[in-house]
Formats: C-alpha cells, sequence, structure tokens
C-alpha cells in the first residue's frame, strides 16, 4: 500500500483502545501537580500578590508567581505580549496570575484558595467598538495606537469608481460570533529535568519547534538544553498553536523544586485560554458587471482580537488577502483592524481568519447575482479565476481544480432540477471558496528549511523516518509510511516514525495553516528518493537483502535528509507575503435546509462537498477531512458562540453550556474528491484539513434564503433570528399587498 492508497491510520489501534500515551498519562516518581489562580476581573491592576499563607498548606511544595518569568512571549516575534503569570495587571477573566505545585490536585485546588491578590479594578472594553472608541482605556501595552493589534489597508485598482459604474450592487453588513476548537483532550504540559540540568517538556502542543523557542528564551537556558515532546494529541484544530502559561510554568518549577510537575487544564481552563474564532463585524460591498463578472469588492471589518495578539497581526492580512480566489476580482479593496478587548484572547480555529469573510462574501454574490438574475453556480463559473495565473493582489494560483468542485456537487445535489422547487420551508444554496496549502514563509525569517525529514534503514528491512512534523489527527505520520513504501518499495507497516521530538527529529514549523502534507511530504519524498537510488543500484530479491547489498556498498548505515525550502511567492507590497502560499485548494459546497416557518427551527438535510485537494495520498483521510470540515463550519452556523456578560465573564464555560453538534445534529455528509495534481506538491497534492470548511456556512445561508427568502446576515443562524427575519419578511409582504 502506497500513495493514493486507503491505508488505515499507523495510531489508528492505540487511539482507540487506549493503549496510546497522551500527556495526561505521562507521570513520573516524586511529581507535583500545580494549579493555576485566575483573574477574577477582566481589567485590573495588580498591586500586590501574596502567596505565603498557600506555602504553609502541608503539601504545597512550591509557589510561582510572574516576577520569576518576567520575559513576554509569543509565536510572532514582533507582537510578543504575553506573560506566563501578570505582573503589572490582568486583562481578561481567566488571565493567570499565581501557580501552585503540590503533591496532588486537590492540595493545590486549596492552596490556591489562600492566595491573596489586590486588585485595582479598572474599565474595560469588551467589543471591538468600544475598543476603537476609548482608546484611552488601554488593554494591552504593546498597542503602539489606542487598542489596535494591527490595521491593514490594502486597495488594488479604482473600487470606487468601478463600484459607480457597475450593474448590481450588494452592499451589506455582517456579523460572526466567536467561536472555540472544543478538543477532546484539554491542554496538558509535563516537565522534568535530569541529572544533568536538561528540561524536558511532553506538551499538548502543534507547534513543538516554536515552543522550544520561546521556552529556551523566556527561561533564559540554551536550547541545547531543552527538549520538547509531543505526545499523541486529542484534537487542536488552530488551538494549541501558541506556547501557553502551563508550559512555562511547569518548566520553572521543574527547574525551581527538581521534581518532575504536571499541569492539566480543566476543560473550563481551556475556555478561557480559548484562541479560537475571532468575532467579526464586515462590511461588505459586491460588484456585479451586466454579464455577472465581479467589478470590484470592498471589505471593511473590525476583528475582536481578546487581550493578547497570538496570531493577530496574520488574521487581520487573512481576513482580506485570502479572499481573492477562485473568482478573478476586477478590483479589490481591504481595511482591517484587529482590535484587542478585555476577553480571551482569539487566534487561529481551522481556516484561520478567512472564514468570516468568505461567509460575508459568498451571501453577497448570491445577492448581486440575483440582482441580475443569473443561477448562483453560473455566476461563479462566469468569474473562475483559471490556472496559472496571479490573483488582483499578487498570489500565485497554480491547479484549479474549482470547476470540476462546482460540476460535482451541482450534479449529486439536483441543482437544475430542485433549488427553488423544493416547496416552502426547503431549499439549497451553493458557495465556493480557497485557501492555502502552508504559508510561503516561515513565522521568523530564516534561511533555513521548513521541513526536514531525516530516513534510514536497517539491515532488517525496517525503515526509520524522523519527521519534526506534529500529526494532529491528519495523519501525516501515516502518510509518511505511504510515502517510504511509494519510493522505497517497502512494506509501509514495516516503517517506524519518530514525531514531533526536538531533541531526535529535524526542524518542522508545526500543523499549522494547512502546510503538513505539501512541505513535509515533500521533504520526505526527497529523502526516501535519494535511498531509492541506492537500493536500485545494488539490487536484491527482496527488500531487506537490498538493504543489505546497499550498506555493504556504502560501507556505513543507509540514511538520507530531504528538506521543504522556503519558495520567494507574494505581492511586492508591504504585507504581500501573507497569504502567499505554494499552492492553494478549492472547494465547492451545497447545502439542502429545511425550515419550520411557524417556530424558525430549522435544520441542515445534507451538505454535498467537493474538494480540490491536489491528489489524495489517502483518500480515506482525505474523506475524513472534508468531512471534519464540514461539521465544524455547520456547527458554527447552527450553534456556536462564545458569549460575555458585562463584566467580561464567559457564560458556560463547559461542553455542556457551549453547545457543538451531536450525531444527531449532524448532516448527511457527502466527501467528494477532485484531483487537479498540483505540479509543485508532493505527487500532486495540496492541503485538505481546512479548506472544505469555509464553503459550508455561506452555503447554509444561501440555502435558507433559498428555502423561505430570509438574508440572514449574523452568526449563529439561531431559531429566533430566523424566525424575526421570518415575520419581517410577513409584514413586507403585508405592506405590499395592502
Amino acid at each position: 500500500m502506497s500513495v493514493g492508497d486507503r491505508f488505515p491510520k499507523i495510531d489508528g489501534v492505540a487511539k482507540a483502545d487506549g493503549s496510546g500515551i497522551y500527556a495526561d498519562d505521562i507521570s513520573f516518581p516524586r511529581m507535583l501537580h500545580a494549579k493555576l489562580l485566575r483573574s477574577p476581573h477582566a481589567h485590573a491592576r495588580i498591586r500586590g500578590i501574596d502567596v505565603s499563607e498557600a506555602l504553609k498548606l502541608p503539601g504545597v511544595i512550591a509557589a510561582l508567581t510572574g516576577d520569576e518569568l518576567p520575559l513576554k512571549y509569543g509565536v510572532i516575534p514582533w507582537t510578543q505580549d504575553e506573560q506566563a503569570l501578570a505582573t503589572e495587571k490582568v486583562r481578561f477573566v481567566g488571565d493567570e496570575v499565581a501557580c501552585i505545585a503540590a503533591l496532588d490536585e486537590r492540595t493545590a485546588e486549596d492552596a490556591l484558595k489562600l492566595i491573596r491578590v489586590e486588585y485595582e479594578v479598572l474599565p474595560a472594553v469588551l467589543s471591538p467598538e468600544e475598543a476603537l472608541a476609548h482608546p484611552e482605556i488601554k488593554v494591552n501595552e504593546k498597542a503602539k495606537v489606542g487598542n489596535i493589534t494591527k490595521h491593514v489597508n490594502l486597495q488594488f485598482g479604482d473600487v470606487d469608481r468601478a463600484v459607480a459604474g457597475a450593474a448590481a450592487i450588494a452592499h451589506e453588513t455582517y456579523a460572526y460570533a466567536g467561536s472555540t476548537h472544543a478538543p477532546i483532550e484539554p491542554h496538558c504540559a509535563v516537565a522534568r529535568v535530569d541529572a544533568d540540568g536538561n528540561l524536558t517538556i511532553w506538551s499538548s502542543t502543534q507547534i513543538p519547534h516554536y515552543l522550544h523557542r520561546e521556552l529556551s528564551r523566556v527561561l533564559g537556558l540554551s536550547p541545547a538544553k531543552v527538549r520538547v515532546i509531543q505526545p499523541l494529541l486529542g484534537g487542536a484544530f488552530g488551538g494549541k498553536s501558541d506556547p501557553f502559561s502551563l508550559e512555562f510554568c511547569v518548566a520553572k518549577l521543574a527547574l525551581k523544586t527538581g521534581r518532575p510537575v504536571k499541569i492539566l487544564f480543566t476543560r473550563e481552563e481551556v475556555f478561557y485560554a480559548h484562541r479560537g474564532r475571532h468575532p467579526m463585524k464586515m462590511d461588505v460591498t459586491v460588484a456585479l458587471e451586466s454579464d455577472g463578472r465581479i467589478a470590484a469588492v470592498d471589505n471593511k471589518i473590525l476583528i475582536d482580537g481578546g487581550a493578547y495578539a497570538s496570531f493577530g497581526m496574520i488574521t487581520a492580512y487573512y481576513a482580506g488577502q485570502l479572499l481573492t480566489g477562485p473568482y478573478r476580482f476586477g478590483t479589490y479593496r481591504f481595511d482591517s483592524y484587529r482590535m484587542y478587548t478585555n476577553k480571551p484572547p482569539c487566534g487561529p480555529k481551522r481556516g484561520h481568519g478567512s472564514v468570516q469573510p468568505r461567509f460575508a462574501f459568498e451571501v453577497a454574490l448570491d445577492e448581486a447575482a440575483e440582482k441580475l438574475g443569473l443561477d448562483p453556480i453560473e455566476v461563479r463559473r462566469r468569474n473562475f479565476i483559471g490556472e496559472e495565473v496571479d490573483t488582483v493582489n499578487g498570489q500565485r494560483i497554480t491547479s484549479n481544480g474549482f470547476l470540476k468542485c462546482l460540476d460535482l456537487v451541482e450534479q449529486a445535489s439536483g441543482w437544475r432540477e430542485r433549488r427553488g422547487k423544493l416547496g416552502p420551508g426547503r431549499g439549497l444554496g451553493v458557495a465556493g471558496s480557497m485557501y492555502i496549502s502552508g504559508t510561503a514563509y516561515p513565522v521568523y525569517p530564516n534561511e533555513m528549511p521548513q521541513s526536514g525529514v531525516l530516513v534510514k534503514l536497517d539491515r532488517s528491512g525496517r525503515v526509520a523516518i524522523f519527521s519534526g512534523a506534529s500529526d494532529i489527527g491528519q495523519g501525516i505520520n501515516t502518510l509518511l509510511c505511504q510515502i517510504a513504501a511509494q519510493e522505497l518499495g517497502c512494506d509501509p507497516r514495516h516503517v517506524t516514525v519518530v514525531a514531533a521530538d526536538t531533541d531526535l527529529t529535524p526542524v518542522d514549523l508545526g500543523a499549522y495553516s494547512s502546510r503538513v502534507t505539501f512541505m513535509v511530504g515533500l521533504a520526505a519524498q526527497e529523502a526516501c528518493e535519494k535511498l531509492a537510488a541506492k537500493l536500485q543500484a545494488a539490487g536484491g530479491a527482496t527488500f531487506a537483502e537490498a538493504c543489505q547489498k546497499a550498506e555493504a556498498i556504502e560501507g556505513a548505515p543507509l540514511a538520507a535528509s530531504g528538506g521543504y525550502r522556503t519558495q520567494k511567492l507574494g505581492g511586492g507590497y508591504r504585507g504581500g507575503t501573507i497569504g502567499a502560499s505554494p499552492a492553494y485548494s478549492f472547494t465547492a459546497h451545497v447545502a439542502e435546509v429545511s425550515v419550520d416557518e411557524e417556530t424558525g427551527i430549522w435544520k441542515v438535510e445534507r451538505i454535498w462537498a467537493a474538494h480540490d485537494c491536489g491528489k489524495a495520498l489517502n483518500p480515506t483521510l482525505v474523506e475524513g477531512q472534508i468531512e471534519g470540515s464540514v461539521y465544524m463550519g455547520a456547527a458554527e452556523a447552527q450553534m456556536e458562540e462564545m458569549v460575555y456578560n458585562e463584566k467580561g465573564l464567559l457564560f458556560g464555560p463547559s461542553l455542556l453550556d457551549y453547545r457543538i453538534p451531536t450525531s444527531m445534529d449532524t448532516p448527511d455528509l457527502q466527501a467528494m474528491i477532485v484531483e487537479s495534481n498540483d505540479p509543485n506538491g508532493p505527487y500532486g497534492a495540496k492541503e485538505a484539513g481546512e479548506g472544505p470548511l469555509h464553503a459550508a456556512i455561506p452555503a447554509i445561508a444561501n440555502a435558507l434564503y433559498d428555502a423561505c427568502g430570509i438574508r440572514i446576515r449574523e452568526l449563529p443562524f439561531y431559531p429566533q433570528r430566523v424566525l424575526k427575519l421570518l415575520r419581517e419578511r410577513g409584514r413586507k409582504e403585508e405592506e405590499r399587498v395592502a
């Protein structure tokens, strides 16, 4: 079984039978358990912290405050604004203030109650509008102007003139609620210092390399003295793309006490750590020429970022830069503000930065097309950008299977026969999207490979692959086995993957921006090709015999390396490299919904999703990624929202109150793979993990319009919002008749 085959996940059995080792399964003799004290205030100055009474509690071994970890951190070097434990002030309800290490979790929790913190409560801003209106209330001192994390204003062509001369214009305001990742596994980290003073961290992170860098810097240790290991991961979806307070605290406490230390977040703490989808307000204009071609797009976006930057600088760019396909724009402008607010920090959630604007744009495109009497699928076909072209903002598109995606969902859904003809309360909607296959450049500038792979052959016929890549459920370790089988002719079940260990494996920058299959795949392919040439030259009746003969010729153990080298991509303007990617995936969805017009209760009956992944290296895994993405999109459309009260307290930080769809709420999903065979990807492959999410939400919104004639522009699409729009529609109809 090699590339293109349906090979099962190599870690599937261990995850299913409970034998797999996750971070919380790791335990050591004399291990301490630590807990974090969190702020009860959204915004307050810290006047003093007294841990003396907590230290007197039997079983408490050590306490930690922020003055012992003064350096601020963050993955992006230009926006490092977080401290493991706050010293000067807290910026949201849940911000970390102090840490206690004890013999057990119960004792540590009891000790937290004995810590005395003197707060001076400050005014808080809880929305991006407030943050703009009150620059004197400074949420985060990292902001150079008021509470602005990042402001991006880019224009390509004369937008105003194009809008003025357009045949049809849709100009509306859209709102996207914040949502979070809700992975099964909470954040967990374990630290241990060995007899030589080497620090090892086991963490449920999806960025071992960047975490390694920040731990070394904040702790003041040589990078050679720090080791980060990622065990099995129980879901991440972008929510573990940052370093977190628990990793720094367990490390410092292990150094301080000489004992292993563990912190496991409760589910409530996961909600406070957040890093989920940014709430956005979007003022969108889509202008069409008389033939339905896009004359101009104008996008004004206000982004709620929460208390810290996280990846917010990137978010401010992605919100505009990633919208310019799969359609050709005549002219384009976007103006985005990412604001600091006194709420848990937002970050990258699956489809980072572009899910929200895609919703607004695809709905607005339908509205403009309707004014010209054009079928929604037809208007998308007419605007197809093509292959081997540059977008209006200077991004290079190579392969493009979007038209095939449209064809498949049109046929599978019976679009031509059924749209507008299903009767009251039932409808179909379509949407398309584009997403990156990895960011073109690393987060910190350097000329080194973004991904590295080492492959070693044993005389027994076993293959060992050393990869820094993070398998967060997408199956990269399985793909490495298949690539080895493809190139070397070995049995993929005889491949051992050593992954995500900064002491043992080459650097990989992490599982984010759908970079892994593309970049790690190319690195592995290169390494295996080098070894394959030696095996072919040596000959042999079996794979093991070929390994033995080649080793005899070589006179040394057989090994080879491969890497992914950064390509120079992007527009030649400030920010033009953000959103640039070596390849883009494309997606088209059709959703079918049913609506009870008396109650506003609605349901997604089914979604047909076609995704251009370049080449499906493992069709089973690709279909799983498509289905998972579509599920998450449908979930955000239906019910997911982070809700805060007037004091900045998150309502219901639990999986009981934060609603996500169960199997009973999940629509029928039909995943269809489109292969465009990208010229630059490994075996033609592109991303499949995030792109399929984007189109689900606007397809549902457009289906609601087909079902009952309402345009819903605010997420989630709660039944009460649907009912309100239905009643407004009813009043307008009555006025028209009168």
